[in-house]
């Protein structure tokens, strides 16, 4: 049995602040998705909803609540919810049901309406939860960890405040051209240097914000596609959502303190390293043979770490890659030609099928004036709190 699944269609909702609830971003995505993919709502037979936390308790959240909007008509449906991998878990479901041969169509959605100033764990006493304790022990929010994994960068690859600001200017570059982007305008390394220090070294430009959206994807077995009128459509060959391995010695979110590796040797490869490893296994490909990639730019200086994580570079080249221009539209391999969550801000659930809607405009060459020329192969990385992996690969 083939390992394909094909993309049949794709959606977005804009990304911002529009002051209305998840549910309409997540159904105005399934709509364009339908409506991309030539299907009818009543043409889906199961759904699988990304869960956001913030919009009412659980079931409220669920797959349901989109097939609720969208119209009672009887389809399977699933729920997940894995922080900002929570897309890609959905995908992997939604994979899982067509291979197994439960649906031949399945509608994957997520959307959310987030919180002003950056996430933070809900109230109440929660000592066996480390995200909470990170924020109240240590005060450590999200743009403090980001600030002191940029002060790790410096240290051991040299990389300046510059090379970080070439990673906005690059990304808002790409956003400007991106009709679903909520920021759209070019940025110049000075402008960066000159936004407010939100965690030192990182400046507000360096930072992505949250924001509302939603995204959307059919996929279907190949057969269905081929049925359909799809001969040749974007097919989704891998996806991973592996956990980290024992010990892990690099201080990673939400965690506050790193295992020893006194009694055990560390693993081979780091944890982020490895989602994108378990990808190319399973894809049967290299990383030598993509022709974009979408990654998870949280700060400028994590998008630097995810060249080296998905082996675009060897360790500490990231920023020698950046600044020959390699990761921009026209270079060896684009990285973030949707402008990324930089251009966009975070919408967690919906992240990562935004991720794969732009792998899939890029593949078709549907992307407009941010086309990069002849692609044919694209990664998505990301990663969830709680050791939730989340990477893609899609090809045509």
């Amino acid at each position: 049995m083939t390992a394909d699944v094909a993309v049949l269609g794709v959606g977005l909702h804009p990304w911002g602040k529009w002051g209305r609830g998840f549910v309409e971003y997540g159904t105005v995505a399934a709509r364009a998705a339908l409506a991309d993919a030539g299907l009818e709502w009543r043409d889906i037979g199961s759904v699988v909803g990304a869960n956001t936390v913030r919009g009412g308790y659980p079931g409220q959240v669920a797959g349901a609540t989109f097939a609720k909007a969208l119209g009672w008509q009887g389809a399977r449906v699933t729920s997940v919810y894995a922080a900002c991998a929570s897309g890609a878990q959905a995908i992997a479901a939604a994979r899982a049901q067509i291979l197994a041969g439960l649906a031949e169509a399945v509608l994957v959605v997520g959307a959310d309406a987030a919180p002003k100033g950056f996430f933070r764990p809900a109230g109440g006493e929660r000592p066996e939860d480390p995200d909470w304790l990170r924020f109240r022990l240590l005060g450590a929010t999200n743009p403090a960890y980001f600030g002191l994994y940029a002060r790790r960068r410096m240290a051991v690859h040299g990389d300046t405040l510059d090379d970080f600001a070439l990673v906005k200017v690059k990304n808002a570059a790409s956003g400007a051209l991106n009709p679903h982007a909520r920021y759209r305008r070019r940025v110049t390394v000075e402008e960066v240097a000159a936004s407010a220090v939100v965690a030192d070294p990182l400046r507000l430009l360096d930072i992505c914000a949250t924001s509302d959206g939603g995204a959307a994807l059919v996929l279907s077995s190949l057969e269905f596609a081929h049925r359909h009128g799809s001969s040749e459509p974007v097919r989704i060959r891998a996806v991973s959502t592996v956990t980290p391995h024992y010990p892990s010695t690099v201080l990673d979110l939400p965690d506050i303190a790193t295992d020893s590796a006194a009694a055990v040797e560390p693993p081979e490869r780091s944890f982020r390293a490895s989602i994108a490893r378990a990808a190319y296994e399973e894809a049967g490909i290299g990383p030598e043979e993509l022709s974009l990639a979408e990654v998870y730019d949280l700060s400028t200086a994590l998008e630097l770490q995810w060249y080296e994580d998905l082996g675009l570079c060897g360790e500490g080249e990231a920023a020698k890659l950046l600044r020959e221009g390699a990761t921009a539209p026209g270079g060896r391999i684009p990285v973030n030609a949707s402008g990324g969550l930089a251009s966009f801000g975070e919408a967690v659930p919906a992240q990562a099928i935004a991720q794969v809607c732009e792998l899939t405009w890029q593949l078709r060459g549907e992307a407009g004036e941010r086309q990069i020329t002849g692609a044919r192969v694209g990664i998505t990385a990301n990663q969830g709190l709680f050791g939730h992996g989340s990477s893609v690969i899609a090809l045509r």
